[in-house]
């Protein structure tokens, strides 16, 4: 049963930490994208959040991507004022994205990912073990 406790719960947080890095590449690929109208806002940056729950199948906590907030920072201003877009002083308001940031965010949300693809790897090494001792 403790077996199913430890699948459940890495398998939730693979599911998560995907759905995670999903947002984050989302951010990543409008990080340079201008507003399609004057006066339009461009993108704001996304931030994943993630909740907690009890599994009544299993008994084990399990974690999921949960809403998505909408980063409210000022937006990065650009001056360029041949862009079609800019305002009467020639600047261009751009997303709020660092994409430093996001690369950083990315790294920790793939090492979260390999930890808890390796917690499913152990368990299952673990459950082939146990049958082979009781064979």
């Amino acid at each position: 049963m403790e077996f199913t406790k430890s699948l459940a719960a890495a398998t939730s947080g693979l599911k998560a930490q995907s759905g995670r890095m999903r947002i984050i590449a989302e951010n990543i690929a409008n990080a340079d994208s201008a507003p399609a109208t004057k006066g339009a806002e461009p993108y704001r940056r996304k931030i994943p959040t993630f909740k907690t729950h009890l599994d009544r199948e299993t008994g084990a906590s399990v974690v999921e991507t949960g809403r998505v907030r909408r980063d409210s920072t000022a937006f990065r201003v650009k001056h360029d004022p041949g862009n079609p877009v800019a305002d009467a002083k020639g600047d261009v308001a751009m997303p709020n994205v660092n994409p430093l940031i996001e690369n950083m965010d990315m790294r920790e949300a793939q090492r979260s990912y390999e930890a808890n693809l390796n917690m499913v790897t152990g368990t299952r090494k673990m459950i082939a073990q146990t049958i082979a001792l009781l064979k």
